[in-house]
Order: C-alpha cells, then structure tokens, then sequence
C-alpha cells in the first residue's frame, strides 16, 4: 500500500528485524504517507494518542511505537500496515488485503450504478 513514488521497503535479512531497522522503517512509513513534519507528528498525535514528542521521536527515528500505538498506526495507516507485515516477513498479506479493499469498493461501485440505471429505467420520457 505504498503511494505510487516508486518508494518500495526492502528487508536486508530474513532474520530478526533490528531495532535500529525496525525505527527506520516506521519513520520511513510516517514521513511517507504523512508527508511534512508538522502534520505527520498531528496526525499521528490524534491516530494514538501520543505526545508531541513521543510522535516526533517516531517520525525522526529516535524511537519506534511499541504496543497499542503501533496497532493503532497500523489501524490509521496502511503503510505502516504494510511495513510491518514486510517486516514480519508476511508481504503476501499486503496483497490479500488489497484484494479485498478493492473487492468492497467494486462491490459499492457496483451498487451505485445498479441505483443509477434503476432510477433511469423509473423515468418517462416527457
């Protein structure tokens, strides 16, 4: 669920993800969906909860979210979602879950136009 700038995550190992990797990798993911410093730090204050500078050490990559904050940003971001399942070495989650993103918004799509052209086909022609 990365944005279409080319930016990919690629893990170095298959082994235990480092600490300093791991930071690395969920500043990357903040900076990249959130964009500039200011409004990364307020949405990720408002998606957990956090302190301005618990939320700017995340963004930096002093420091990582551990716990509930993670799930949280994980829950608000999908590209902190699909960092860490690369992270866990569980990448081909990220494509079953899109599958199914956009299998419920064909779904609605669908809905839609059914709605419309049953509208159309009510109409009399004056």
């Amino acid at each position: 669920m990365f944005h279409k700038k080319g930016n990919t995550f690629h893990r170095k190992c298959d082994e235990r993800v480092s600490a300093s990797e791991y930071r690395e990798a969920i500043s990357d993911a903040l900076s990249q969906e959130l964009g500039g410093a200011g409004r990364a730090t307020k949405s990720t204050m408002r998606w957990t909860g956090a302190s301005e500078r618990t939320a700017k050490n995340w963004i930096s990559g002093s420091y990582g979210p551990t716990g509930e904050n993670l799930i949280a940003l994980m829950k608000h971001s999908d590209t902190v979602f699909a960092v860490v399942l690369e992270l866990a070495g569980r990448s081909e989650a990220i494509s079953i879950a899109r599958l199914k993103l956009v299998r419920e918004e064909l779904a609605g799509i669908l809905s839609d136009l059914d709605t419309i052209c049953t509208d159309e086909g009510d109409q009399k022609p004056e």
